[in-house]
């Protein structure tokens, strides 16, 4: 056994991808700052720092509002283990992967679960939900707001209506669109949020912030029963990260020093500022790649994810030679489909840092030049020539309104 292993040196990508998304350099230094321990009392000051920027990016008051030591889906566990018991009753929203995986995660569980479905690439009707728990006793609705795995975006005013009728607390994964899609936690009346720092916050990978309202805190305290899961326990885990202090786990003290640094460039940005720029460059990606001949999954553009753009791949063209050739000659990634969908889109992501002009003018030049080279008819300079003129138009319309 003498074989040795050589200095780490990752290649630099350009991550188009439904996440991870590229860091700012920031991120970077932070990450490289001195370890302290986990109990440290200059660390207790970096919490609460952490715990008042998750709260400003939530838009919420709640003190229950923490990063958990997990991936995404630990959010989703998290947020389905603590609210549901034996005989509870509760209905997930499914118009996706990760919001089917919201259902699959309810239903092991003792409590009885009721899907409502919708086709990937559009929202599910809030009228379904409500015909669906009419004269039933609703624990918890569950729904996403950005689904990743379609690139849809759905509106959550409807679903918090039903909820109000059926008694039911609203339970939203927010991973795709947190910071860069309009969401106020409490003007909205979201009783459990949860999210992932690898998306449009642009931290790595390896949190999940959650904040959960007084209403969803007084669940919790009266529970019948323990949570399933002992690492997921929210009460306990607040323990460390509420007043107490107290431990619980050591949680990844260089991934809360990259997220405290990623929500303040965040916040120096500005919320509306953000949720706009995202929304300015989705609109210019899909004007290239309409203007290319390329159609999208998601049909009504109310209904579409600024982070996530779904484009489905012409008949004939090779999905993964794209992706890779894409990666080989430009370094850009972007994702394939999943599940039903494998084969059938792209998944372009425009997430936080990687949200940005040149990195659309970069892309569709990259996929033009790709496509032409495998015989698809492309109007040259099309792509790039219609996203210049969207932008265009948008900073003509904004200098006009100032």
């Amino acid at each position: 056994m003498t074989q040795t292993v050589g200095e780490l040196n990752p290649p630099v990508r350009l991550m188009l991808t439904p996440g991870p998304s590229s860091v700012d350099p920031r991120v970077y230094r932070a990450m490289a700052t001195p370890l302290v321990g986990h109990l440290d009392p200059w660390f207790k000051t970096c919490m609460d720092e952490t715990q008042l920027l998750l709260r400003q990016i939530f838009q919420t008051e709640n003190r229950l509002t923490m990063p958990l030591s997990a991936s995404g889906s630990g959010g989703i566990e998290a947020s389905v283990l603590n609210t549901l018991e034996d005989g509870d009753e509760g209905i997930v929203a499914v118009n996706g992967l990760f919001s089917d995986r919201m259902y699959e995660i309810a239903q092991r569980t003792s409590a009885k679960i009721t899907k409502v479905e919708a086709p990937y690439g559009n929202t599910v009707d809030a009228e379904d939900v409500r015909r669906a728990g009419k004269g039933r006793k609703i624990k918890i609705i569950g729904l996403a707001q950005g689904e990743t795995s379609s690139g849809v975006l759905t509106q959550l005013a409807d679903f918090r209506k039903v909820a109000d009728e059926l008694g039911a607390l609203l339970v939203v994964d927010t991973v795709a669109s947190l910071a860069a899609v309009p969401l106020h936690v409490d003007n909205e009346r979201v009783d459990i949020c949860f999210s992932g720092t690898q998306k449009a916050i642009s931290a790595p990978p390896g949190m999940s912030p959650i904040t959960v309202s007084a209403r969803g805190e007084e669940v919790l305290r009266t529970r019948k029963t323990k949570v399933q899961s002992w690492y997921f326990d929210l009460t306990t885990a607040m323990n460390y990260w509420g007043k107490e202090r107290l431990y619980h786990h050591t949680p990844p003290i260089s991934l809360i020093y990259a997220l405290r640094e990623a929500m303040r460039i965040v916040m120096q940005e500005g919320l509306a500022v953000r949720w706009e720029r995202h929304r300015t460059n989705q609109l210019a990606l899909i004007a290239g790649l309409e203007a290319m001949g390329l159609e999208l999954l998601v049909k009504n553009p109310v209904e579409r994810l600024p982070t996530v753009t779904a484009v489905m791949i012409p008949k004939g063209i090779d999905d993964a030679r794209v992706r890779n050739q894409l990666l080989d000659e430009f370094n850009i990634e972007i994702a394939g489909g999943l599940g039903p969908l494998k084969g059938k889109i792209w998944r372009v992501g425009l997430m936080g840092h990687c949200s940005q002009k040149n990195n659309v003018l970069l892309f569709l030049a990259a996929l033009e030049k790709i496509m032409l080279e495998l015989g698809l008819r492309v109007p040259e300079g099309a792509g790039v020539a219609a996203a210049i003129r969207n932008y265009t138009q948008v900073e003509t319309a904004s200098a006009a309104s100032r």
